[in-house]
């Protein structure tokens, strides 16, 4: 749990041992970025938070009760950027067993629209260029399952620059069995051992393959 999204579970009220998870919802949309040679060099993620966490999120701010610019914003898009960093910025990118390191985060913005519902971008580098005539599987999820993703319905993630013939499949999860169901609350994940990957189960994922 890192950075504004620490914040939010602060505003939990006492009872907060019964909620279940998750209590920040994102709809994502994402980018996959190629550079020469053909190789990905990284991610640029496009992330609209839910009702409740634009809220907490704008109070506030803008004036004559029009949404904060990007201006007012700035400080809380550098928080949240910053504070990824402990949790890999919430993405996978793997080929085979192999994952694949970060570079730090590039031009990051948060913006809020007519609504006041915000939006967090940013991009991702690759520490190096990756091949993808080996097929990569790219993933944005939280481990602890305190942030939900879920892909957004239209075009969720797209290839940018990338050489012809270059495709990407996106798999979505199948919805938790009973048994994992009744497990979503506070008690259960206040005791996941350090390290522990529930989130994997609820994780969409992308496959990115070249010829």
């Amino acid at each position: 749990m890192t950075g504004a999204w620490l914040l939010l579970a602060a505003m939990l009220p006492p009872s907060a041992p019964a909620l279940a998870h998750p209590h920040v919802w994102v709809t994502a949309k994402e980018q996959i970025l190629f550079g020469p040679g053909g190789k990905i060099v990284g991610f640029r993620h496009a992330w609209t938070f839910d009702e409740m966490y634009s809220a907490f999120a704008t109070q506030g701010l803008g004036k004559d009760g029009k949404p904060p610019t990007r201006e007012e914003l700035a400080p809380l898009a550098k928080t949240n950027v910053e504070s990824l960093k402990e949790f890999q910025y919430f993405t996978v990118a793997k080929a085979g067993p192999h994952y694949y390191e970060f570079g730090p985060p590039q031009d990051y913005e948060l913006t809020a629209d007519a609504k006041k519902i915000v939006t967090l971008r940013f991009t991702l580098p690759l520490k190096e260029p990756v091949s993808a005539k080996k097929p990569l599987i790219f993933m944005v999820y939280d481990p602890t399952y305190f942030v939900d993703f879920e892909l957004a319905e239209d075009d969720p993630v797209t290839l940018k620059n990338a050489p012809a013939g270059c495709s990407v499949t996106n798999m979505r999860p199948d919805p938790l069995d009973e048994p994992d169901t009744k497990k979503l609350s506070e008690s259960f994940f206040s005791g996941l051992s350090p390290g522990a990957d529930f989130g994997i189960k609820l994780a969409p994922r992308s496959i990115v393959a070249c010829p």
